[in-house]
């Protein structure tokens, strides 16, 4: 990492701590906005006979996913995870109460918060996430009916810029 990605990473180290109660607060304040709208990027949807808890152990185990709280929360959604691929870009991948996954690649918040927050530079890269979520997803509409994962905002990441050093 750079001198200024360390710097970075300090704050947000720093940040990590009391984000969710002010992100909460600004939005409730009306200084930010999000609508909860699903974000584009449509993978799939969660094969038959497939659960949550299943696709959590394959991605985590596997392919390094896990919970990284500070992401939007989309209407409907269960699950968001990230995986990293160096400071500056990750792979974010959402699953939703009827089974839909959509995923997209972006900049980390961490490296480049602004950018992050206004979605440039997001790619589809489908290809990768059929590939990641391998037997847990199916082009055929398949609706179930998922709770919400109970770490979804839980202030301990599992997946943070420290998996990195």
């Amino acid at each position: 990492m750079t001198f200024f990605d360390k710097l970075k990473y300090k704050i947000w180290h720093f940040i990590y701590k009391f984000f969710l109660p002010v992100q909460r607060t600004l939005l409730k304040w009306g200084i930010i906005y999000h609508d909860g709208l699903r974000q584009k990027y449509h993978v799939g949807w969660l094969a038959p006979r497939k659960t949550l808890e299943g696709l959590k152990t394959h991605l985590h185990d596997k392919w390094g996913f896990g919970n990284h709280f500070i992401a939007w929360s989309d209407s409907g959604q269960v699950l968001s995870w990230r995986k990293l691929t160096d400071f500056q870009d990750q792979y974010h991948l959402r699953v939703f109460s009827d089974g839909e996954i959509r995923g997209h690649f972006e900049f980390t918040p961490e490296a480049h918060p602004i950018e992050h927050f206004e979605e440039k530079g997001e790619q589809e890269r489908k290809a990768d996430f059929l590939k990641f979520l391998g037997d847990f997803v199916t082009e055929k509409k398949y609706i179930s009916h998922l709770k919400i994962d109970p770490n979804a905002y839980n202030p301990d990441s599992e997946i943070s810029i420290d998996s990195l050093k």
